[in-house]
């Protein structure tokens, strides 16, 4: 039975780091020799080359479509709404338990019932 591979560690990179790389690209530098000489994935290099022309920065917050953007704060109000939704729905529990009991104390008022001592 073959041994499978270990995989590699993840490894993070400084943006000082990305930015040096594709500026070899940009100078000239073959893919497949960047690649191979720093150890990377291709995709990886690719991806710092497109974020780079995008937008310069290599964060993904600053690299996100406009689709993206308005996908995140959707889900960002909704889980707000949802949130005030809960707590107006436990205040509404609550006002209703006092209801409950200020229509008994006006209902023995009415009738002349009182309460008995503890």
């Amino acid at each position: 039975m073959p041994e499978k591979k270990q995989p590699r560690p993840r490894r993070t990179y400084t943006p000082e780091f990305k930015q040096q790389l594709v500026d070899l690209y940009r100078s000239g530098k073959r893919k497949c020799d960047i690649v191979c000489e720093y150890d990377i994935a291709n995709s990886l290099l690719d991806k710092w080359i497109a974020q780079a022309n995008n937008s310069g920065s290599f964060k993904e917050k600053d690299n996100r479509s406009p689709e993206q953007q308005k996908l995140i704060e959707l889900r960002k109000q909704n889980k707000q709404l949802k949130m005030e939704n809960d707590i107006l729905k436990q205040a509404a529990l609550i006002l209703g338990r006092l209801r409950q009991v200020t229509d008994l104390h006006c209902y023995c008022r009415l009738y002349g019932i009182q309460k008995e001592p503890k």
